[in-house]
């Protein structure tokens, strides 16, 4: 399935500070972002893991809970990389449209597949195509996870080239959170540039934790960002 449609916003200001704080001098100096990596695992799953670790890079991998129970062995690859894994509905449906229960179903199963599979519940939670309602923010809160939406759409989803996904996370701020897919090719022929710039900025590639700021998301907020792992 392919993910939201809702317009990034970049260059946000409570996050950035908040990120920059994590580190002063070093590769780091600059702070931290989040790259995430929606809708796996995929049959590139291993390919896109590959890629991360030879360039050093950590990333939150929000998987399907179906697709999950098809590719165990590759959650646990995920998990054994040193990557963070979060929830993303069990069949990525549109939640808005859903009755409340059917939406805590999607939620919920999906979590004890990955504990399951994992040993570990998520914490994170990301909505499919970024669509979030009260009810959904409900079910969220009942389960105990964190909404991770993103500051950059990277635009993967649509076909874009290697190039226009490598342009997107150079807008990263610090603290701020990517939106890219597991299976796309271009999204594996970016990672080392991406690796590239971020070191070239002073930023590194950080967990994703809860701050008190609003981070702006179209018409909406939400209360994610990156931190120093």
């Amino acid at each position: 399935m392919v993910a939201a449609s809702v317009l990034a916003v970049s260059g946000f200001a409570g996050p950035s500070q908040a990120g920059a704080a994590a580190a002063h001098e070093g590769p780091c100096r600059n702070g931290y972002v989040g790259l995430t990596y929606d809708d796996g695992p995929s049959a590139t799953t291993d390919q896109l893991l590959a890629a991360l670790r030879a360039n050093r890079l950590r990333a939150t991998f929000f998987n399907q809970g179906n697709n999950s129970l098809d590719r165990p062995e590759l959650v646990r690859a995920e998990q054994r990389a040193g990557m963070w894994i979060g929830n993303h509905t069990f069949t990525h449906p549109h939640l808005p449209e859903l009755t409340e229960p059917a939406t805590f179903q999607e939620i919920a199963s999906t979590q004890w597949v990955l504990r399951d599979v994992t040993g570990r519940e998520p914490v994170l939670f990301r909505p499919p195509y970024g669509e979030t309602n009260d009810q959904v923010r409900a079910a969220e809160s009942r389960i105990g996870l964190l909404e991770v939406l993103w500051t950059v759409d990277s635009r993967d989803w649509a076909g874009v080239s290697a190039d226009e996904i490598v342009a997107a996370a150079h807008t990263l701020q610090p603290g701020g959170i990517i939106l890219m897919h597991d299976w796309p090719p271009a999204t594996i022929e970016a990672v080392p540039r991406i690796a590239a710039d971020l070191a070239a900025r002073g930023l590194c590639a950080g967990r994703i934790a809860a701050t008190a700021a609003d981070v702006p998301y179209g018409d909406q907020v939400f209360h994610a960002h990156a931190v120093r792992p």
